[in-house]
């Protein structure tokens, strides 16, 4: 199939004479003499490729390289320029073309143009290739990233049905064992419910933005608990810290159990306290989280025994899967647990 051609270039003889050479190399070759016309007929017909001498009357080239860049008249164009305008050449490359050629009359000129014509059609159209490839990818990614959406909105709407059904459960028992047993559920399923909903409401549908989902996590525990909440602030302190959505389901159970254990157990009834959930990056590779209380310290917390330990087990195991597993340093007053994330993919 012939390569359409449009020769801009006001020098007929020479233009003549181009035609019927690459006239036999399998090229349709169209002539314009004038700037103006040969815009206008870049806007009517499509062309493989644009030849265009720098000298013509009443303008240059670089000038037609201007206005085809400014109307977007997506053509590549290769420049031809006398043997000593190296420097035209060079700004007629700066100003989009896509190659040039040194002007004359020998017959290694046509065997050089004929080269750079078919060179330089081949890269447009290996261009036009991938940005249509590149677009097609990222179409493919937006479908994806929609349904993955879509997903995470149905499992959090179904995780929090199924939550406020064991939050009714739990609200028409008079066994307070197991009414504690229903909401401690309730908390953990809403937990990953939580991360489900930070994937579909923000913008990264792999990622889970930490700071919004401990402040929206603690929210919702708050809203289980008895009279203690009134006496008890939790505070979340949480850096811009984004996580996959498997580490930050891990962290926000590991959040819930240990909230919920300090809300029971840190502070004696009707006395007034305060629950920190803090989330602090180290460095580069690690963050920590922790939760800290200022009430009667860990031995309470482990040995109630109205705990099951189900929670500490929950608590070791993710906190093993996200990072260097869970400690208690010592302090002087009340608790804190935590655990050092690994925010480097293994």
């Amino acid at each position: 199939m012939d390569l359409r051609i449009l020769h801009i270039d006001d020098d007929f003889a020479f233009a003549q004479l181009l035609k019927k050479k690459l006239s036999r190399r399998d090229c349709a070759v169209m002539h314009e003499n004038d700037a103006d016309s040969a815009i206008a007929l870049l806007q009517k017909e499509p062309f493989d490729v644009v030849i265009l001498d720098h000298y013509l009357e009443n303008t240059t080239g670089h000038d037609v390289l201007e206005r085809v860049r400014h109307l977007n008249i997506q053509v590549p164009i290769i420049y031809i320029t006398g043997s000593n305008e190296a420097r035209v050449a060079i700004d007629a490359i700066k100003a989009g073309a896509a190659d040039y050629v040194i002007k004359t009359v020998h017959d290694d000129f046509f065997d050089l143009m004929e080269d750079a014509v078919r060179q330089t059609v081949s890269t447009a159209r290996l261009k036009r290739e991938k940005e249509l490839a590149d677009d097609e990818i990222r179409r493919g990614k937006e479908r994806a990233e929609t349904l993955l959406a879509e997903m995470n909105h149905r499992v959090a709407n179904s995780l929090a049905l199924v939550a406020g059904l064991l939050r009714l459960q739990a609200g028409s028992t008079d066994n307070e064992q197991l009414r504690q047993a229903l909401t401690e559920t309730q908390n953990r399923i809403s937990a990953i419910a939580g991360m489900h909903r930070s994937l579909y409401t923000y913008d990264n549908v792999s990622h889970v933005e930490m700071d919004r989902y401990l402040h929206a996590l603690v929210k919702d525990i708050s809203s289980t608990v008895g009279s203690q909440q009134n006496l008890v602030e939790i505070v979340v302190e949480a850096d811009s810290i984004q996580l996959p959505a498997d580490k930050a389901v891990s962290a926000g159970m590991i959040v819930t159990e240990l909230v919920t254990n300090a809300l029971k157990y840190a502070y004696p009834e009707g006395v007034a306290g305060q629950i920190i959930v803090s989330l602090k990056q180290q460095d580069a590779s690690q963050a920590r989280l922790a939760v800290e209380d200022f009430g009667v310290g860990m031995d309470s917390h482990h040995n109630n025994p109205a705990s099951t330990g189900l929670g500490q087990k929950i608590v070791k195991s993710m906190a093993d899967t996200i990072g260097g597993g869970i400690h208690y340093p010592a302090r002087d007053k009340g608790s804190v647990a935590e655990v050092i994330i690994n925010l480097v993919p293994a």
